[in-house]
């Protein structure tokens, strides 16, 4: 890939590492208009990766470079375009948290070194670049490349995988989003103006405990059953003594009326499946 500038004034090796500070010389630490320079080629790298890859946006830019605790190795030709020098590609690194399956199905979090954007250009493809820049990326990193995780392969990366590494099975990996699913909920329906009372009785109903954890003769008991609809028993005889009982003249009034209210919505939805 050409440039209006000289490349060679930009990188001063044929492989340069860069980082958040995109610096690819000790010259251009002090020019800024070089680092200008520098930014451009690495937009232009992200846009044309994008589009052999197919995709809607540029995962590189120099922006996100420096802004992400990424690495870049960018390749180039020095003696290409009269000497000016031409950017052959890049490969773009850095540790990303991963969800994976292993082959029992189970999730694992992991966070290893991530493979996350490699192009060489069109024009100088199959001429050893990338091998060359992807096994000086392995030395500089010290790795192997089973031990690496490749974010979204493209066919091209797997082939390249599969023909140079013998990497021909994978992981896979799940989206965040599958890991937990967490229902939608229900809105509560209208609340009547009695009805605020009436929960407080059903609240003060489901704290005591069910039959048969309540002693015969306890005082929890009998409040449980002063505010509970009438139960069918007929199916469980031994389950008899758990049928409500009548109110006593000492009780609340309200509280009578919310019985009944109960009662009566309850008997009138039943009422609907005969």
């Amino acid at each position: 890939m050409e440039f209006p500038f000289d490349i060679n004034q930009l990188f001063s090796e044929k492989v340069s590492i860069l980082d958040q500070s995109l610096l690819g010389s000790r010259k251009s630490a002090s020019r800024p208009d070089l680092q200008a320079h520098i930014a451009t080629v690495i937009d232009e790298l992200g846009r044309a990766s994008a589009k052999a890859q197919q995709l809607t946006a540029p995962i590189t830019s120099a922006s996100k470079l420096q802004t992400q605790r990424h690495q870049l190795y960018l390749m180039k030709d020095g003696e290409s375009n009269g000497g000016r020098g031409v950017v052959v590609g890049f490969l773009k690194v850095g540790y990303k948290k991963l969800f994976l399956l292993d082959r029992q199905g189970a999730h694992i979090e992991a966070e290893p070194l991530c493979v996350l954007d490699f192009f060489i250009s069109e024009n100088v493809q199959r001429h050893g670049y990338g091998l060359e820049l992807f096994d000086f990326m392995l030395q500089h990193k010290s790795l192997e490349p089973t031990l690496m995780a490749y974010d979204r392969p493209s066919p091209k990366l797997l082939s390249f995988l599969a023909k140079h590494h013998c990497l021909t099975q994978s992981v896979p990996q799940v989206q965040s989003a599958q890991l937990r699913k967490v229902p939608l909920r229900k809105p509560d329906g209208d609340i009547k103006p009695y009805s605020v009372m009436e929960r407080e009785a059903v609240r003060r109903e489901q704290r005591v405990p069910p039959w048969p954890f309540v002693p015969p003769h306890s005082p929890q008991r009998s409040v449980s059953s002063q505010y509970s609809p009438p139960l069918s028993v007929s199916s469980s005889p031994s389950r008899a003594s758990t049928r409500a009982a009548p109110l006593s003249a000492h009780q609340s009034p309200l509280l009578e009326r919310c019985r009944a209210r109960r009662t009566s919505s309850l008997n009138r939805s039943e009422s609907g499946f005969h």
